[in-house]
């Protein structure tokens, strides 16, 4: 996927035909480490783990928190 590192998994949720999970990935590194720009990706994997498809859900600058 995007051929990024994924940094963590912020959601998992078992799913009728596998899981979706939420995970962020940091697609630009900048320096500093805090100008870097991450986003959040929802896969949907089947019940083999396999990708079967994703969707960006958000982009933000990594000292960016939600309100």
């Amino acid at each position: 996927m995007l051929q990024c590192e994924p940094g963590s998994v912020s959601a998992l949720k078992g799913t009728d035909d596998g899981w979706s999970a939420d995970v962020e990935i940091v697609e630009i590194q900048r320096v500093p480490d805090t100008a870097s720009v991450l986003a959040s990706y929802r896969v949907h994997l089947d019940e083999q783990g396999e990708l079967v498809g994703y969707e960006r859900t958000r982009r933000y600058a990594r000292g960016q928190i939600d309100r």
